[in-house]
């Protein structure tokens, strides 16, 4: 070929070249036809390299210095172009291919200058040929950089999560609403209609890239959140049958795809539980579709996508499949702008929050709006997020979701990040699904998990268990005015009743510190705390109606001799939790007062207790112990904090239960309605066809999350009575804090203010001290006494942001609004997301008429959290002063909807009376006692029972079953 007609050739396809690659790199999409200009630019690339091999000897001899240096520039990145058709862009790779693209641009920019010199058209000077040259250059460079914010920061700013600032009036504006095909969940696609079944079951074929992750996700309770999960099974099954097929939709939006968005949910369940559909679970493509996440409000609030070029993956042709890796491989951007959204990294949380954030309304429950589960606002508000000022503790860093439950491990996966992935097991506390599949792997990492310093156990404070005073304290926990089955935490301000409550008890304390000791004959109070460490929610999260999670104190002599067990498992370990032990969870009833113990939260009209701990902060347990006459000289208190994940009662439901006495099959009679069952059931149901590996009901596991060990030395009884003794060092000023924050968070406020006293003692220096002293005095309602100790920690650290907060709340409460106002932006420059300082400052600038101002920050507030039941209220009350009524009843609305139901409360009353413990432990501040013991009761029982517990759990962990 002539070398003129090859050159005029090079120059063609380099322009093309150029311009396909400036479309591939700025625009990469999923479609067919990115994926022919794609094949196009490998091809003519190809072309290119083999025709300049073939003329470079001839060419160079031509050019000048610059054309010299543009060719070689060109044959380096062809060359390398060549390497990288055949290994690939993975992101290891992604650094070959950037050295591809600036030697390619540089070729072509210094060919592109030296043409134009030739042609005369930048002149003949050297300054004006200079002027063009850089021209040229800055051209270039715009374009590269055009082309980057493309591809990087317009397609990040349009794939995150915001928030509308006004929720729906009702759940029927949710979603598609009554009309759509997954309502009642939150759930749509993007064409508004069905999603093919097999999409969601072809999670084998991301195995081809991604071995480790599939792996991984086989064993996870994502890959068992539908009807291989025979606890999930049985609450759909139960909940069709009471309520409908149509209400079970609200849980398949996030645990059903293959038969939700594949049109087979309108069938009962038992008609279609054996097919590969309803065993799917959450595969991979049911996160990685999700385009668009609409809120924070959760019930599956998002869109999903079917994207049509995923039948190439998963074609049974192994040309088509062939064709498709390769081109992945080749570029994988599309396929990671398909199925890795910019919000599953940037906004995690708010992402996960779609589905571990709920709630329900008539369409679910037949009765009104109310909280079901929430991880996303407790985390959100807490200090664990970096978001919440007003946290008992700043972590180093903040964390979300993944860094606790998609920890970094290593792989080689394509994907890889430095050889790290995201753990694709999602690591969290579900022992029972694996000890039912007999998954001793994914047991042991759950087991891991729950043991890996989550949570702590401290034995703290022994003080003489005197009898009722008149002295004021909470008789009940101070009660959210948000309608809600979970828990309320520092996303909202109104858990806890103002005035002074509680007492300043005679202690000592730290119980290893004071060499401890009792009489015999007496009754003496032990205090254990339970500090929530590395846990990013309440503890425990989740469905917490359908847990076992209890605090368990045993104490025993030196003689072997048993005095004291709260907290004892029936049946020798295998049966149900004693009901007085200190139990974590939310209790709640329906509408005859039945507990909701067959994960039936659709049917809770009522709330008797709910007992969470919030992240970062504690739970302060009293217990009662009697020394009796003929203990030893030495007591040893054990106390664990123990984990089942599923209570007894609803393990036995899920794999036997059946209608106890049933007077025909099928007629359910008047014994049940969506508002109550009032059925016994029995627990000899056939257990043959239950899905996971035990055919029979599993002897699920109790794990020991955190235990502590104390000793007490006994007294004789005709000795003096022991007197209380302290010790506070700046060691200990992390317990004393966490015996506090227990004892704040019931509303032993005259207590809990002693307990900081001993850090301000211990270290005058430490704000914190000084800070929660102010934190209680404010609660109390006790102003003055409040700012002079805020003051001493403001003297230590100006800025410390939970400091500013309550000392601006101090303020208000003394009419000094403008003080409050800058102490309260102080703490927004630094959490401009914490939705109580929001509220606050919002508040103030009410009550100073500045009604257009508060408005602002209340629809802050609401950009958090469009549900906030506060901010509603407040602005209901701005759009009346600002004579704007539409806007002021489209708030009230609002608020009405999401406000609780005081009356109800009304039902727990017959509850209570027939429960004594569960009504013990409704109070705030209450006591547990031992279970009744056998006289002969000796640590030789204790231990043979203890083998026998072992062994159980063995036999749970291999396959064995009760």
């Amino acid at each position: 070929m002539p070398i003129d007609l090859a050159e005029r050739w090079l120059s063609r396809i380099l322009v093309a070249l150029t311009l396909s690659a400036i479309y591939l790199y700025g625009y990469p999409s999923a479609t067919i036809f990115y994926f022919i200009v794609d094949l196009l630019h490998v091809t003519i690339g190809i072309v290119f390299a083999i025709l300049l091999f073939f003329c470079v000897v001839r060419l160079l001899p031509r050019e000048t210095l610059l054309g010299l240096l543009g060719w070689l520039s060109l044959a380096a990145g062809a060359l390398l172009g060549i390497v990288l058709i055949k290994i690939g862009t993975p992101l290891r790779l992604k650094p070959w291919l950037y050295a591809h693209i600036a030697l390619c641009v540089l070729g072509a920019l210094l060919l592109a200058i030296s043409w134009l010199i030739s042609k005369g058209w930048l002149g003949e000077s050297i300054p004006r040929r200079g002027l063009g040259v850089a021209a040229l250059t800055l051209l270039t460079m715009g374009v590269a950089a055009g082309t980057w914010w493309t591809r990087e920061v317009a397609w990040k700013n349009a794939n995150r999560i915001s928030n509308p600032l006004m929720p729906p009036e009702t759940m029927d504006s949710e979603g598609d609403g009554p009309q759509g095909k997954f309502f009642p969940s939150s759930a749509q696609t993007r064409h508004g209609g069905n999603i093919p079944s097999q999409y969601f079951m072809k999670s084998d074929a991301c195995q081809r890239c991604h071995a480790d992750i599939y792996k991984q996700w086989d064993s996870s309770m994502h890959h068992f959140s539908s009807f291989n999960n025979q606890w999930y099974r049985k609450s759909i099954e139960y909940m069709q049958e009471v309520a409908g097929a149509r209400s079970s939709k609200w849980c398949a939006g996030c645990h059903d795809p293959a038969l939700l968005y594949g049109g087979l949910f309108d069938a009962p369940i038992k008609q279609i539980v054996d097919l590969p559909e309803a065993r799917a679970g959450l595969g991979c493509l049911m996160c990685h579709s999700i385009v668009e996440v609409k809120s924070t409000m959760g019930q599956g609030d998002f869109f999903l996508e079917y994207p049509k070029l995923h039948e190439l993956a998963a074609s049974e042709n192994p040309l088509v499949r062939s064709l498709h890796d390769f081109v992945v491989r080749l570029n994988p951007e599309p396929h990671r702008r398909t199925f890795l959204k910019p919000f599953m990294r940037l906004d995690t949380a708010e992402f996960c929050s779609s589905c571990h954030k709920v709630h329900l309304d008539v369409p679910v429950n037949h009765y009104r709006w109310i909280r079901g589960f929430n991880e996303y606002d407790n985390w959100q508000a807490s200090g664990v997020s970096g978001q919440g000022a007003r946290a008992f503790y700043y972590p180093k860093s903040p964390m979300n979701c993944a860094d606790c439950h998609m920890p970094q491990v290593p792989s080689n996966d394509d994907g890889n990040v430095d050889g790290l992935i995201h753990s694709h097991r999602f690591p969290g506390a579900n022992t029972a699904v694996p000890t039912a599949n007999q998954d001793q792997a994914q047991f042991e990492f759950a087991k891991k998990f729950l043991q890996d310093k989550q949570l702590s156990v401290d034995i703290f404070a022994l003080s003489p268990a005197e009898k009722q005073t008149n002295v004021p304290v909470r008789s009940e926990m101070g009660r959210p005015e948000l309608s809600t089955t979970f828990a309320v935490g520092e996303e909202s301000d109104i858990s806890l009743p103002k005035g002074p409550a509680g007492e300043i008890r005679p202690i000592t304390a730290p119980i290893d510190r004071t060499d401890a000791a009792v009489r015999r004959g007496d009754d003496a109070r032990v205090d254990v705390v339970v500090r929530t460490r590395k846990v990013g929610h309440f503890f425990p999260g989740g469905t917490v109606d359908a847990f076992d999670v209890w605090l368990e104190l045993q104490a025993t002599d030196e003689k072997g001799q048993v005095i004291f067990w709260s907290g004892k498992v029936e049946d020798d370990g295998q049966g149900p939790v004693e009901p007085g032990a200190h139990f974590y969870r939310s209790l709640q009833i329906d509408g005859h007062g039945n507990p909701i113990n067959k994960r039936n939260a659709w049917a809770t009209r009522s709330v008797v207790y709910v007992h969470l701990i919030p992240p970062g902060a504690a739970d302060t347990a009293h217990y009662r112990l009697h020394i009796p006459d003929n203990a030893g000289d030495q007591i040893t208190l054990h106390a664990r904090l123990n984990y089942r994940k599923f209570s007894w009662f609803n393990t036995h439901f899920s794999f036997a239960g059946v209608e106890a006495d049933k007077t025909g099959p099928g007629d359910l009679g008047r014994a049940t309605t969506p508002d109550y069952d009032d059925r016994k059931w029995a627990f000899n149901g056939d257990t043959s066809k239950v899905s996971g590996s035990l055919k029979t009901i599993p002897n699920l596991p109790v794990t020991i999350i955190a235990e502590d060990t104390k000793t007490l030395r006994v007294l004789p009884r005709n000795a003096a009575v022991p007197q209380p003794k302290t010790a506070s060092t700046k060691e200990d000023w992390t317990r004393w804090n966490d015996y506090g924050i227990g004892l704040f968070l019931q509303g032993d406020l005259k207590a809990a203010a002693a307990a900081f006293e001993k850090i301000t003692q211990a270290d005058p220096q430490n704000p914190d001290g000084w800070t929660n002293i102010g934190r209680v005095l404010v609660q109390e309602g006790d102003t003055a006494g409040a700012r002079k100790v805020l003051e001493k920690s403001l003297v230590i650290d100006a800025r410390l942001a939970r400091t500013n907060f309550f000392y601006a709340r101090a303020l208000k409460e003394d009419g000094d609004y403008d003080g409050a106002t800058t102490h309260l932006r102080t703490v927004l420059e630094q959490f401009p997301r914490d939705r109580v300082v929001r509220n606050e400052l919002g508040r103030v600038l009410f009550l100073q008429k500045r009604y257009a101002d508060a408005v602002k920050e209340f629809r802050q507030t609401l950009s958090i959290d469009p549900e906030d039941l506060q901010a509603h209220y407040n602005l209901m009350l701005c759009y009346n002063g600002l004579g704007d009524d539409a806007k002021a009843n489209e708030h009230k609305t609002r608020y009405l909807r999401f406000k609780a139901d005081e009356s109800a409360q009304a039902i727990t009353g017959p509850y209570r009376q027939t429960h004594p413990d569960d009504n013990n432990e409704r109070q705030a501040i209450h006591e547990h006692v031992s279970v009744a013991l056998a006289a002969a009761q000796t640590k030789k029982a204790i231990a043979a029972r203890a083998s026998a517990q072992s062994v159980n759990r063995e036999r749970a962990r291999s396959g064995g079953s009760r």
